[in-house]
């Protein structure tokens, strides 16, 4: 599996990011509302600067899950990986298409993983430059769900993948 279409997709959500946060960066007040209760009313605050740090290293950590997770596990001896079959899996001629595939799912995981972490940085600046006029924060459920579904499916693909040995082995 070629990994590459999901991380370019997460660096071009990164640099989405970059651009979109940094055109707010100027419009928003010294002090912005940061974390907010269920019915989407403020209730934790943060210096601009500490707000747009905090999204600097959860998008660092996402960047970790997307390309050195997968890098690490490969690097790993095959007696300390918990795979099933692991034996066929990760046997000489599957070890490299076996980590290949995990690449490319851990990157998709990370574009999702991106993904929430964007829609909720977007929420509080939005919520900042219009609190009059705030988001509706059920929308932020809808998102939770998606993610759930996508990590569900993400799970089942995985296990799919490695639980059954082909018929011809």
């Amino acid at each position: 599996m070629d990994s590459r279409l999901p991380k370019f997709c997460f660096l071009f959500l990164v640099l989405y990011a970059a651009v979109h946060f940094s055109s707010y960066y100027s419009q928003l007040p010294d002090v912005v509302q940061s974390h907010f209760n269920a019915q989407g009313a403020p209730n934790g605050w943060q210096s601009k600067p500490v707000f747009f740090s905090f999204f600097v290293g959860v998008t660092v950590l996402a960047t970790l899950i997307t390309f050195a997770l997968p890098a690490i596990i490969r690097s790993l001896p095959t007696e300390i990986i918990n795979l099933p079959h692991k034996t066929y899996w990760l046997s000489p001629q599957r070890r490299s298409a076996s980590f290949d595939f995990l690449a490319t799912w851990f990157a998709w995981f990370g574009c999702a993983v991106f993904l929430v972490i964007l829609f909720t940085f977007d929420y509080a600046v939005q919520s900042n430059l219009h609190p009059d006029n705030r988001p509706d924060p059920t929308r932020f459920v809808y998102v939770l769900f998606a993610f759930l579904a996508f990590t569900l499916l993400w799970i089942f693909r995985i296990f799919l993948r490695f639980s059954r040995l082909p018929q011809d082995s």
